[in-house]
């Protein structure tokens, strides 16, 4: 049977997506943290990155570091997701979340880089 996103069904919030946003993946049925809830906001990204891989949680966030492949090789993450919103509103943020959660039921994320915007998908 071919692992699917879907199999992998947890999430980290980073600090820059509105924490609101968990419930989102939580109705879903998927399990979802923030960096809130594990009092890592204003940690590294190094930090970050250790704690989603130690926990095996797909990274939600905005900080385009994390989109760099030389620095966070999506083969090396249980998944790492870049939401680029120019606007940066909450409602848009929200909406991009929406977005994901349905994207999550046909596209794989682990071992993946996905940049996420309001127009398209890209996958890595």
């Amino acid at each position: 049977m071919q692992s699917h996103a879907a199999d992998l069904s947890s999430f980290k919030l980073d600090e820059n997506v509105p924490p609101e946003g968990a419930a989102i993946f939580l109705s879903a049925g998927h399990d979802c943290h923030t960096v809130y809830d594990e009092r890592l906001a204003g940690a590294n990204d190094s930090v970050i990155a250790t704690t989603c891989n130690v926990e095996q949680r797909i990274l939600i966030t905005m900080d385009l570091d994390f989109s760099d492949v030389r620095r966070y090789p999506p083969k090396s993450h249980p998944g790492i997701i870049v939401l680029r919103a120019p606007k940066g509103t909450k409602h848009t943020i929200l909406r991009l979340l929406i977005r994901i959660s349905h994207l999550l039921q046909t596209q794989p994320v682990s071992g993946h880089l996905w940049i996420v915007d309001e127009s398209r998908v890209r996958i890595r």
